[in-house]
């Protein structure tokens, strides 16, 4: 494997009350908290109740799980410091977006400005995973090929089983959110990169948009990274689960990658099809089934998930993530974050619980700091 197919992951996390639960619009706090221990790896986004970390370029999965439980562990140490908590979830069980703040700057303006309602109400939390690409034609071709992959990556997250309160009846609520904004979806196949760099310019050329981020797939080439940024999934709570699904990401497309250099390929569905699974992966999770066009047959998401593994099985071991790409395993066996929300809920009638629950699991299996160590950081930088 010539090319090193690096890794980076970055999260949106809840900002919360760690006794009532409520979101609390405090990211510029949170992020003068945090500056000294995660730099520039710490971002505000549209709301202010929303805060981002993303990781460095990681070799390997190895070094992405260090960084993701440094990152959490950092994060939680500065939202303790000013009296708050983190939660990872795709929504949030009961804030409206009515009462958060929007975030100040021109880049936030422009797009409430061009949006209106869309933007204010897009109070949502995703997980986005890179993969470095080689070159832009295999970006392009990874890019038709993958996108089969995206229900099923999107099932395996799914943590939105509430809204304003409610159960939605829907494992991923916060897809059908991000669903109203322009330019979002499974992308279309391309014949070349000059193709899609057409595409993205002609956009720019008649004001579409100012720039190629405002292309939200949920599978895109990233403008500036030289990546295929996968963004279909809700934010896992459990950091395990973003591990896997990372690994997940990076073993699908080395899988693909390999393939493609033994001149094999693999079989490219037009879209609609693929947005008939995606409608499922929202709906159930891995509790349903997708379809498979090759077969024409409806299939358990359980099942598809193993063949998931067996697929990239021939080039796990050489990535090193043999084990975080089997830990799709455990979520089929515990449930996805959307699950365990709901078995919360059913168990206590209490939609605060499931923020309580949220907090905890977010930090579950993360060394947390000790709170000293965190001032001191503070200090000395």
């Amino acid at each position: 494997m010539a090319h090193r197919f690096t890794i980076g992951v970055e999260e949106e996390h809840q900002i919360v009350d760690p006794v009532t639960g409520e979101l609390r619009s405090h990211v510029s706090e949170l992020i003068a908290a945090s500056a000294p221990s995660l730099g520039d790896q710490i971002k505000q986004e549209m709301h202010q109740s929303i805060v981002e970390v993303g990781t460095n370029i990681c070799a390997d999965v190895k070094e992405l799980r260090a960084e993701m439980m440094r990152m959490r562990a950092e994060l939680s140490a500065a939202a303790s410091s000013v009296g708050l908590a983190i939660a990872a979830a795709g929504t949030h069980p009961f804030a409206d977006w009515k009462d958060q703040v929007i975030s100040p700057g021109e880049r936030y303006q422009n797009i409430v400005e061009e949006l209106q309602q869309l933007a204010r109400s897009l109070l949502i939390f995703g997980l986005h995973v890179h993969v470095a690409m080689p070159d832009r034609a295999t970006t392009i071709d990874l890019m038709n090929m993958a996108r089969y992959f995206l229900p099923h990556l999107l099932a395996i997250s799914t943590s939105s089983p509430f809204c304003l309160g409610r159960d939605t009846g829907l494992k991923s609520y916060r897809t059908t959110i991000f669903r109203r904004f322009p330019r979002t979806g499974i992308p279309d196949t391309y014949g070349s990169w000059s193709e899609y760099e057409n595409y993205v310019n002609l956009l720019i050329e008649l004001r579409c948009m100012d720039n190629a981020k405002k292309i939200w797939w949920d599978l895109r080439p990233h403008p500036y990274f030289g990546t295929l940024e996968f963004r279909i999934c809700d934010v896992p709570t459990r950091v395990e689960d973003t591990i896997c699904i990372a690994a997940l990401c990076q073993a699908i497309l080395v899988k693909l990658h390999k393939l493609y250099k033994q001149n094999q390929g693999f079989r490219v569905y037009h879209r609609s099809l693929i947005e008939e699974n995606k409608w499922r992966a929202v709906r159930w999770g891995i509790e349903g089934k997708l379809i498979d066009f090759g077969k024409r047959k409806e299939v358990p998401m359980r099942e598809l998930a193993l063949e998931l593994l067996d697929f990239v099985d021939d080039v796990v071991d050489d990535l090193g993530s043999r084990q975080a790409v089997e830990h799709v395993l455990t979520i089929l066996r515990e449930g996805t974050s959307a699950e365990r929300q709901l078995a919360v809920f059913k168990q206590t009638g209490d939609i605060k619980a499931v923020v309580q629950h949220l907090i905890r699991e977010t930090m579950e299996g993360v060394e947390p700091l000790a709170p000293q160590h965190h001032r001191a950081q503070r200090t000395i930088a």
